[in-house]
């Protein structure tokens, strides 16, 4: 089983997998996880890496009880087809801004 580990020096979220490794990009902001960037290289494409690794780090925000802002596309569409995880979504702050 691929696990997924907090690189909090490179502030990313990784998976490693047959040497290569996919990664979520994050900025920690008021308790909240403003999830910036999905990097899959080419050699995982189309093996349903990304969205196990989303999966992997909204379970990781959940345990955390921490909420989510989706700032990358792919997330924000991942979570739009997937409403389970619209819980974890921030409120928009008083001024709109997510």
């Amino acid at each position: 089983m691929v696990e997924l580990a907090d690189n909090g020096a490179l502030h990313r979220f990784e998976m490693h997998m047959g040497g290569e490794i996919a990664s979520i990009y994050y900025v920690l902001q008021n308790n909240r996880l403003v999830l910036v960037h999905t990097e899959v290289p080419q050699a995982l494409a189309g093996r349903g890496v990304g969205a196990t690794l989303v999966r992997a780090v909204l379970a990781e925000a959940r345990r955390q009880g921490r909420r989510i802002v989706p700032r990358c596309d792919f997330i924000a569409a991942f979570i739009q087809r997937n409403p389970e995880y619209n819980d974890l979504v921030a409120e928009a702050d008083p001024d709109g801004v997510r």
